[in-house]
Parts: C-alpha cells; sequence; structure tokens
C-alpha cells in the first residue's frame, strides 16, 4: 500500500543499518531515501537515526516509531490476507521463530505439505532460542515462536505446550550405542559436545546435572546443533537433541540415537506461541492450526 511505503523504507534503513545499504535494497539512490527519511524526521520534529561514520542507528524517538511502523506492517498484512481469503485465494506471509530442533525435519515437511496447497503463501525462518523467540513476537518480525524450554515473558501466548524428552547422539560403534536408554552418569563418563548455554537442552542438562551432583564438561561447545552431530561423527563424542530435532537420516550419516533416562533428565517442553492479544493474518492461523494438529497427532502416536 502507498501510505505505508515511508514506513518501509524507514524499516529498511533500520535492518540494513545504513541508509546506502539500505537504498541499494529498495532500488533507489541514497540521496532519495535520505530526502525521505528528512521529510519524516521534519515531520515529527525529531531526529530518529544518529548518524555515524559507518552507517546509522536508531535514536529512542527512532525505536518507538519503529514498533509503531512493524505493528502497521503486520496489521497491513492481516488484513490482505483476509482479503485475499474471501476471493478464495489464500495468500499472505507466515514468519516464524523458532528452535534449531524444529528445522530438522519437522518445520520443512509442515511447510511444504501448507504451500502444496496455497502456493502463493511464502515463508521466513528465523532461528530464535528462549527469549530471542519471544522477542521477536513482541516486535512482530515474527507471527508465531515453536521453542523448547522458553524463558515465557507475559506477552506470550501458548497455543500448545508438547513434552520433549532428551535423547542422546552418537556414532554407531560409540561403546554405549546398543543401549537403548542412558543414565547421564554414564554419558559423562565419556567427551560431549554441548549447546551454547542459552538454549533449552543446555539449561535442562545443566539443571539435571547440578541436581545430581554431576559436572558437565564439554570438549567442545557451539551454537548449531548441525555442527555438533558432525562433531560427533568425526571425533567419535556424544552430543544432544530434544525428538523432534532428531535427524530422520541418522543411519545414514553415522549415528545412532538412545534416550536418556527420565530419573536423571526429565522431559522438557516445546512451546507453539504468538504475541497475546494479536489476531494473525489468515494464512498465519491456518498454519497455527496446522502445525498445532501435527503436534498433536506426533502426541497421541
Amino acid at each position: 500500500m502507498r501510505h505505508l511505503q515511508p514506513l518501509e523504507y524507514f524499516n529498511a534503513i533500520v535492518a540494513a543499518g545504513s541508509i546506502r545499504k539500505a537504498a541499494e535494497t529498495l532500488s533507489i539512490t541514497s540521496t532519495a531515501l535520505n530526502r525521505r527519511l528528512l521529510a519524516i524526521e521534519e515531520e515529527l520534529g525529531v531526529d530518529l537515526f544518529e548518524r555515524l561514520p559507518k552507517g546509522v542507528q536508531l535514536s529512542a524517538a527512532g525505536e518507538i516509531l519503529l514498533l509503531h511502523i512493524r505493528e502497521q506492517i503486520a496489521d497491513m498484512a492481516r488484513v490482505k490476507s483476509q482479503i485475499s481469503d474471501l476471493k478464495g485465494e489464500r495468500r499472505g506471509h507466515v514468519a516464524i521463530a523458532c528452535s534449531q530442533a524444529i528445522l530438522t525435519s519437522f518445520l520443512p515437511v509442515e511447510i511444504s505439505k501448507y504451500r502444496s496447497q496455497h502456493p502463493f503463501v511464502t515463508f521466513s525462518v528465523q532461528v530464535r532460542d528462549r527469549a530471542a523467540a519471544e522477542e521477536a513476537l513482541l516486535d512482530r518480525s515474527a507471527d508465531l515462536a515453536l521453542v523448547f524450554e522458553p524463558v515465557q515473558l507475559a506477552d506470550f501466548q501458548t497455543l500448545l505446550a508438547v513434552k520433549q524428552s532428551v535423547w542422546v547422539l552418537m556414532p554407531k560403534d560409540h561403546p554405549l550405542a546398543h543401549k537403548p536408554i542412558l543414565r547421564l552418569r554414564e554419558c559423562l563418563r565419556f567427551p560431549v559436545g554441548l549447546p551454547t548455554k542459552q538454549y533449552g537442552v543446555r539449561h535442562i542438562l545443566e539443571a539435571s546435572a547440578r541436581r545430581i551432583s554431576l559436572n558437565l564438561a564439554p570438549v567442545v561447545e557451539s551454537d548449531s546443533f548441525d555442527y555438533l552431530r558432525y562433531q560427533a561423527v568425526e571425533e567419535g563424542i556424544i552430543t544432544f537433541q530434544i525428538e523432534i530435532g532428531l535427524p530422520l537420516n541418522l543411519e545414514s550419516i553415522g549415528l545412532v540415537a538412545c534416550k536418556l533416562d527420565e530419573r536423571d533428565v526429565p522431559d522438557g517442553v516445546l512451546y507453539v506461541g504468538q504475541l497475546k492479544g494479536r489476531t494473525l493474518p489468515v494464512a498465519g492461523a491456518k498454519f497455527a492450526n496446522q502445525i498445532l494438529a501435527a503436534l498433536g497427532q506426533r502426541c497421541d502416536s
């Protein structure tokens, strides 16, 4: 919509951190974009950015405007989606913030299933865990969050909560690979690779280890679960993942998965949520219903 164009220009400058880079993204000259920005600042009577030698940084007033702009863009997306629905067309965009585990197989399958029925709907997927996923809902850069063990802010509206057990991943020739269920103490006798502290799996493992007086001493840490799996294959170490994040092709990549004993490591919880009080665009609401049904079926089975 044309009346939103100045707001979209402002949003592009924020994303790029530079008027020149934003202008390249928008396919206009930096001079023209700067004029648009100056016009907005003149109308509001404040500077929205601090001009720095290598770019721009939001001022306090700019941060207030940014939140308003993202609300306006999100509301317009919802209206467009509803109008398309009236015409029998399912269009729109769905923005998702999710834990890495959801990317392994669950989310690609569900998005593919949805787009096979509604090919005009587009998706963006951001890897966000715990507090970061909830912040994405607050600033409306995400419509939905699927996150393991979130911090749970007051504005997070839970649509579904699903228990998830923690599993051990290791090479198929590892000394523990033949055991279907493992105690945490057994695992920690061998070198382990752990996700970094912002992730829910690490949070649960640390709490469990403290409770039974064990010490987590990883030989490698990473914010990438993919990397940890590759390192397990390469070096023969142990790593951890929740059930929904187990790769479907474990055998072909030389790994096996064994469940951790719940007496040591209790189940965590995977939450599906949205911003409290927000009415989602039709596409987002329909996709939310689909993934709630899919997760419900997993629980039943």
